[in-house]
């Protein structure tokens, strides 16, 4: 139930400011929605969703993004009752959700008798950031990656995804093009980053989405046949040096799986330090 003065209504590019400033109160932890209001205005034609906010009397107090990704915005556990509703209204096309994992335990707890079963349920992953460059060596041949590049790295992609997610991005209808569109707009963009041999790519990584505070690193991949090498703390290692060097942002953040003890202690070579823990459920 709603305390007194209190509201809960969609928010449009009049409140982008006020969105982005409660983002801002944990900037790297919400570097996914302060990037995705940044990008859009929060108008729903280019989010592809909604933002959700709740005020008490005048002040946004927490917010929720509501797209392809459900991801709570500086959500208390007693926060989430009030998002419950509408995101049972838009569960259809809520792919994952991902936040804090008290958090989205709590949101799950309202939403799971009435929402499909998750397909994947990851409720400890460390949340990891870095801002310095690594002390450990840099993989000289990881750069930014070209349009030249996009037939060796595409097959990649793909391959992350597969082996990260448990399904291809191919499978759905179309599912092909738009994750190859997707590839592509990263590399316009500067934010994928690879190493190749005379078999193909053999690390890769993208930026998934930079504000003033922070790039956050996914699809951190290295092919099977050349793991055990150190080419993830290497490569990762370039990718920091290369975030931090360009300016592009202060902090590099991401989260990992709580089970790969291989990609952590990767990272803690690199100098990453958990900051919070995740959760994600996919459907």
């Amino acid at each position: 139930m709603l305390r007194t003065r209190e509201q809960v209504r969609v928010l449009g590019p009049g409140d982008r400011d006020r969105f982005i400033a409660l983002a801002e109160q944990d900037p790297v932890v919400n570097v996914f929605a302060d990037y995705r209001a940044r990008l859009t205005n929060l108008d729903e034609r280019w989010l592809g969703g909604q933002v959700w906010g709740r005020f008490e009397g005048d002040e946004l107090v927490a917010g929720c993004h509501l797209g392809a990704n459900l991801v709570p915005v500086q959500c208390t556990p007693d926060d989430v009752g009030a998002f419950a509703e509408v995101a049972l209204r838009r569960r259809s096309s809520v792919g994952t959700i991902v936040g804090p994992s008290d958090v989205v335990g709590s949101l799950w707890g309202i939403l799971e008798p009435r929402w499909a079963r998750p397909r994947e349920h990851r409720p400890l992953q460390p949340h990891l950031e870095i801002s310095r460059p690594s002390a450990e060596a840099v993989a000289s041949d990881v750069r930014p990656t070209t349009p030249d590049d996009l037939q060796q790295l595409y097959p990649a992609c793909v391959a992350m995804y597969t082996e990260e997610v448990g399904v291809s991005p191919e499978n759905d209808a179309g599912g092909g093009d738009l994750y190859r569109a997707r590839i592509q707009q990263l590399i316009a963009r500067g934010w994928s980053m690879a190493s190749f041999d005379e078999q193909g790519v053999v690390f890769k990584a993208e930026i998934a989405c930079v504000t003033p505070y922070a790039a956050q690193v996914q699809g951190v991949w290295v092919r099977p046949d050349r793991r055990g090498e150190g080419l993830a703390t290497s490569g990762m290692s370039a990718v920091v040096r290369h975030v931090l060097g360009t300016g592009m942002a202060p902090v590099v953040s991401l989260y990992v799986n709580e089970w790969n003890t291989a990609a952590r202690a990767a990272y803690a070579r690199v100098g990453f330090e958990q900051t919070a823990t995740f959760a994600t459920l996919m459907f």
